[in-house]
């Protein structure tokens, strides 16, 4: 009898002593875990393209003025026939070419002038014929041969609304490869940090893409642009 007793002590004995050393196996692993959770670097990795815009936007903006206004918008319309023959001859489609809706200005009608009679012609108008095209190239070389249209008695006007546009479009195709380097030079500087302070590189904690801009090279060169882009990674840094 007593032997059975002795027999469930030890017994139990052993259990409890087992489960105070899986308990103590547990804890220590989740206190490795944490320590580990709490070791990590954060880097940042830049790729940078330079590339060829893609579409061209040239408002050609021109100006008239006159007293009689169906004269004037006769004359208008003519120069914005002038205008869309001078763009076909240079070798676009008539598809790529959009013209705006007269803007016209009554110079009486104004009130800037109190009392007095304004001087000059009564009314002004501004029409703009918009090209659109993919052919950068040859738009640059038509914005250079545009002193042809103002031998031509067309005046030509710009504002800042109404500037040249050089855009990037394309930018899916080159996306993926791009975030793939940016990626690689990440995990690059991870690399060297973590070598630097005894460790290597674990698995990725966490990883932002972050945004592409899109700005010109310079301000002379508005169809060169610069796409960039900037990930942002945490690694786990493990003990050698």
């Amino acid at each position: 009898m007593q032997s059975l007793t002795n027999t469930k002590a030890a017994i139990l004995g052993l259990s409890i002593g087992l489960g105070i050393l899986f308990a103590g196996l547990f804890i220590s692993n989740a206190l490795y875990k944490a320590r580990v959770a709490d070791r990590y670097v954060t880097v940042k990795g830049l790729a940078e393209r330079e590339m060829n815009a893609d579409l061209a936007i040239w408002p050609i903006t021109y100006k008239d003025a006159g007293n009689d206004l169906l004269a004037l918008q006769k004359s208008i319309d003519e120069k914005r026939g002038i205008i869309a023959k001078f763009l076909i001859e240079k070798g676009f489609n008539e598809e790529d070419i959009n013209h705006s809706s007269p803007k016209i200005t009554d110079t009486y009608a104004e009130g800037y002038y109190g009392n007095q009679q304004p001087q000059g012609p009564r009314y002004r108008i501004q029409k703009t014929v918009t090209l659109r095209s993919s052919n950068v190239e040859m738009v640059k070389q038509t914005m250079e041969k545009s002193g042809e249209l103002v031998f031509k008695g067309i005046a030509l006007s710009e504002s800042w609304e109404n500037r040249t546009e050089f855009l990037f479009t394309s930018l899916n195709s080159i996306k993926p490869e791009m975030i793939r380097e940016a990626t690689i030079n990440a995990r690059e500087a991870a690399e060297t940090f973590a070598e630097d302070s005894g460790s290597k590189i674990g698995k990725i904690r966490k990883a932002t893409q972050g945004f592409f801009s899109i700005s010109d090279r310079d301000a002379n060169s508005p169809d060169r642009k610069i796409i960039r882009v900037v990930t942002t990674m945490e690694y786990y840094l493990v003990d050698n």
